[in-house]
């Protein structure tokens, strides 16, 4: 039975642990997802841009996705469908509808530049032929695409569109999502882990972040502070999220997401492409840096 698509809290971009071989590592899976959802995760990405879809192919996602499912029931998951053909999303969607995913996840397609009227198609195609709840997802930095506002727009009045993820650098482009998400009757996700007070300030229904794979006490806290109405400050969770940003930004995305995993006392797995002797190096020093700090904080 397929869940009800999230329009809030906070929910894991999980990371997907794979061995050296690329075969899944499912009872890693299952340890790390369990973990989440006791500490109060509302929900979950598969296959998003820290689970390394791109690294993927169609079969190995299909597999991950029947997995995250099977081990998150009965907690909600979006399936990212993300891909430059339609035809891989259209399958990767039917099989995701099949399993019982709770909605479909869609970037822009990659590489090529994409006019915004084509951006509109390729989602709305997709919609179409893809009987699920759907979340735009917007990653620029990744994608080399921006979903613009009117498209946002036009598909919400064409699709069956309950939320979108707003990941990147632009977080000045959240007001604008959030008036648009109010008028349309869509959520607004964040993909600010390390401004999470802010982002729910100005009305952020949730948040979908690769952090959450790892510090999910500090997010959920944020979360029940500034939406449920919990006591506490949010700004103290707030702040121990911009530490942990610091640590992380040290090497780049996602590979920094596997130190905190690993510090967390967690299986990431084996890289899934080809890491230097400088990176593999800096990655160590950064778990250590992590395995500390969350001493620090009595997390470990």
């Amino acid at each position: 039975m397929r869940s009800i698509a999230p329009r809030k809290g906070v929910l894991s971009a999980l990371w997907i642990p794979l061995d050296s071989r690329g075969r899944l590592m499912k009872r890693a899976l299952a340890a790390h997802i369990c973990w989440l959802k006791k500490c109060g995760v509302n929900g979950f990405l598969a296959l998003g841009s820290t689970g390394e879809f791109p690294r993927m192919s169609l079969q190995q996602r299909e597999e991950v996705l029947a997995a995250v499912i099977e081990l998150a029931a009965p907690a909600p998951v979006i399936a990212n469908l993300s891909s430059i053909r339609l035809d891989e999303v259209v399958q990767l969607g039917k099989t995701a509808r099949r399993l019982g995913a709770a909605g479909a996840a869609i970037m822009p397609p990659s590489f090529f530049p994409v006019p915004q009227a084509d951006m509109l198609a390729f989602f709305l195609q997709a919609a179409d032929r893809v009987d699920l709840p759907f979340y735009l997802y917007n990653f620029p930095e990744l994608t080399s695409n921006r979903i613009g506002i009117e498209t946002v727009a036009a598909f919400a009045d064409r699709a069956n569109m309950v939320g979108i993820k707003q990941s990147g650098g632009e977080f000045g482009y959240h007001p604008a999502l959030i008036e648009l998400g109010r008028e349309k009757d869509f959520s607004v996700f964040s993909g600010a882990d390390t401004r999470l007070p802010e982002v729910f300030g100005l009305g952020a229904a949730g948040c979908i972040g690769g952090l959450v794979n790892f510090v999910p006490e500090y997010m959920v806290e944020i979360f029940r502070i500034c939406h449920e109405g919990a006591a506490g400050d949010a700004t103290i969770p707030g702040d121990r999220m911009k530490e942990v940003g610091r640590i992380v930004d040290q090497l780049t995305f996602p590979l920094n997401v596997a130190c905190g995993i690993a510090a967390r006392g967690f299986n990431p797995g084996a890289p899934k492409t080809v890491v230097s002797k400088e990176s593999a190096r800096l990655a160590r020093q950064i778990e250590t840096e992590f395995r500390r700090y969350f001493k620090v904080q009595r997390l470990v």
